[in-house]
């Protein structure tokens, strides 16, 4: 952490220090409100701090139809794990931060060409910049999924993982809260409409001066904190789809109920592995892909003597995105398509260049 990041998390401290220990009443209503300005100022200064400490970090160059993340304290199996399941040869060790930058391997798995980022370890107070990382945590903000490793004997460490990550506005397998933010001077002030939340409309007007916005209408859908709003009011916010690994099973033979205690504590699915004897890691593919909603079309050729291409796209996928990936000018271009496959009601269907398209559909673009 740079100075000036330690000195505002200092302030921050004595800010939200002094909130904590005021009376809230008719009296102090309007120191309250100047403390929740300044604390909201503060957040959004640390906020601001970071974007401009991440251009440190490591150069991640993104390839293939997906990217994922192995995320894990040191020495719990992510580099036996990424050269278990991909083409990689990272070097592994029994000692801690055997790997200190990001080491990328290609899982192939029903055709899909899958990025799998093997990053260093991540320690407590990570979000802190201990250890490096900050900057781990920002190479994996560029990734489709998150796959934590976690130690079978020390299963309470994806709670400290998912805590570093919330200290920096990542929330995992969260849907991203409905905020809305028009600024218009034909407001008065900051007009609030809380449909479902906890906080309340003083303080969604608090924060929002506290960004300098003091003239809006804010329309807010569904339950968030006050975090999390000065968070998406400063656009900083991620939301990330995980799975857990729990790793070397073999060394506990009750792994079972450790994977259970996960899988209920923190509501996320968790599957046990062992990445050294090879174990459950069918199942880890599976997951994988499952997890990143991939569908596989098929692009039909001019003539029965071209191989059939298949392409790897995003679930509810159209078939102008279809074009996209091969050019924009094709996209662009695409009026219709004919269309074989689920997707459809029967075979060579004609379809607009929005129709979404799903797994197992064969495709000829018509311009």
């Amino acid at each position: 952490m740079n100075v000036k990041s330690e000195a505002l998390s200092n302030k921050l401290d004595e800010l939200q220090e002094e909130y904590s220990k005021t009376k809230i009443n008719k009296a102090t209503n309007k120191h309250v409100g100047a403390l929740r300005a300044k604390i909201a100022k503060v957040k959004h200064e640390i906020i601001e701090s970071g974007k401009r400490a991440a251009g440190s970090g490591f150069f991640v160059k993104r390839s293939g139809d997906a990217t994922v993340a192995l995320m894990g304290f040191p020495n719990v199996g992510k580099s036996s794990l990424l050269n278990a399941i991909s083409n990689a040869k990272s070097k592994t060790s029994t000692h801690a931060f055997t790997t200190l930058t990001v080491v990328p391997g290609t899982m192939i798995y029903k055709e899909a060409h899958i990025q799998v980022f093997d990053l260093p370890g991540i320690i407590e107070n990570a979000h802190k910049g201990l250890g490096g990382g900050r900057t781990v945590i920002s190479a994996m903000k560029s990734t489709d999924l998150i796959v934590f490793v976690i130690d079978v004997r020390a299963p309470d460490q994806l709670g400290i993982l998912l805590n570093e990550l919330r200290a920096l506005n990542v929330f995992v397998n969260k849907i991203k809260p409905r905020v809305y933010i028009k600024q218009s001077i034909s407001y008065p002030k900051v007009v609030v409409e809380i449909n479902r939340s906890r906080i309340n409309n003083k303080d969604v007007e608090t924060i929002c001066n506290g960004f300098g916005i003091y003239q809006a209408h804010v329309k807010i859908e569904d339950d968030l904190g006050e975090d999390e709003l000065i968070s998406l009011v400063a656009g900083r916010s991620f939301y990330m789809d995980a799975i857990v690994l729990l790793n070397k099973i073999d060394l506990n033979p009750r792994y079972s109920e450790v994977s259970d205690y996960m899988a209920s504590k923190y509501g996320i699915r968790v599957i046990p592995i062992s990445a050294t004897n090879m174990t459950n890691l069918s199942e880890v593919r599976d997951a994988i892909y499952g997890h990143l909603d991939l569908i596989t079309i098929r692009l039909k050729p001019k003539s029965p003597q071209e191989p059939v291409t298949p392409m790897i796209l995003k679930g509810r996928s159209t078939v102008r995105d279809a074009a996209g990936k091969i050019h924009t000018e094709i996209a662009d271009e695409i009026k219709a398509a004919w269309v074989t496959g689920p997707s459809v009601k029967f075979p060579n269907q004609r379809v607009s260049a929005e129709h979404v398209l799903q797994d197992g559909d064969t495709v000829t673009f018509i311009k």
